[in-house]
Formats: C-alpha cells, sequence, structure tokens
C-alpha cells in the first residue's frame, strides 16, 4: 500500500507542499523558530530546503506534509529518509508564534504516525529532538515513542532519538 498524497484530521488538511507555500516557509526559516533545526536561514538556503522538501516526494513517493489550517499553511509534518541505512525520521515544524501551543504539532504527527505504521504497515519512525526543544520531546512522548537508541547522527549533533514502532 502506497503512502497518502494527503490526510486529515478534525481541524488540519495534511498536503504535498507546493510552490505557494514557499513564502511562509521561507519567513519560518528566517525566524528563531527555526533554531533548533540549524537556522535561522536566508531565502536562497530556505528555497533549497523548500526545494528539498517537495524533491523527496518525487524521489522516495513520500515525504513531508504541509499542515493547513482554515485555508493556510502552519506547519509541516512527516517522514524524512535520507539514507537507506536507518528507518526514516518524523518531522514536524510549526511555522509562526501564532499557531504555537494550539495542538496542531501533535494532531497531525498523531495522524501521519497512525497512517504510516497502523494502515500502511511500516515497522517504525525515528524522531531526533534537540533537548532543549522540551515541546517536541514531550509531543514525541505523546506519540508513544521512546529516548534511546540509536544515537544522534552527524546532521543533529547532540538531539536526543526517540524511537516508535508498530
Amino acid at each position: 500500500m502506497q503512502v497518502a498524497r494527503t490526510l486529515s484530521t478534525a481541524r488540519l488538511a495534511l498536503r504535498q507542499p507546493q510552490a505557494d507555500d514557499l513564502s511562509a516557509y521561507t519567513v519560518y526559516c528566517a525566524s528563531d523558530r527555526a533554531v533548533h533545526v540549524g537556522g535561522p536561514f536566508d531565502a536562497p538556503t530556505a528555497f533549497n530546503r523548500f526545494a528539498a522538501m517537495i524533491g523527496h516526494w518525487a524521489l522516495r513517493d513520500f515525504g513531508r506534509y504541509v499542515m493547513e489550517h482554515e485555508g493556510r499553511a502552519v506547519g509541516h509534518v512527516g517522514p524524512l529518509h535520507l539514507t537507506d541505512q536507518t528507518a526514516p525520521e518524523l518531522s514536524w515544524t510549526i511555522w509562526n508564534d501564532a499557531d504555537e501551543g494550539k495542538g496542531f504539532a501533535t494532531e497531525a504527527a498523531r495522524a501521519v504516525v497512525d497512517h504510516l505504521l497502523d494502515r500502511i504497515g511500516w515497522t517504525e519512525l525515528l524522531i531526533r529532538v534537540a533537548p532543549e526543544n522540551t515541546g517536541s520531546c514531550r509531543i514525541a512522548e505523546k506519540l508513544g515513542a521512546r529516548a534511546g537508541q540509536p544515537p544522534a547522527f552527524d546532521r543533529y549533533p547532540g538531539a536526543l532519538t526517540y524511537r516508535i514502532a508498530a
């Protein structure tokens, strides 16, 4: 069974990224909100990262979804698989402060986990979180993920690695 191109929750539509999302993503990348993923980033770097998000769908036939609430992009969530040597990673990001604390990331991540592990049959996902990003640590734990093995890798030195299994 293939990964769905769209998912929905009670409040969110989850869909593939599209060109119209680039401006909101660029604003996020330039802000302090991007600090936990190595940012802030300038506009060319944001463009490159966004292009990679779109391209992941073409290369792997799955990827991160844009979270849409009331017709507006509020963040992204979904699997990232850079190497076949590890399980795919689940990541999420809320793009602006106004949407923080509303439960969007938890709601969207739960929908993605349910789809990938329960419906599609994937066996596990990794979640890598900067230890100081306590909000994302709490989300990982709400999803049933457990901190531990395997350790973080060069892309996120010092990150906590959580594992969630079917």
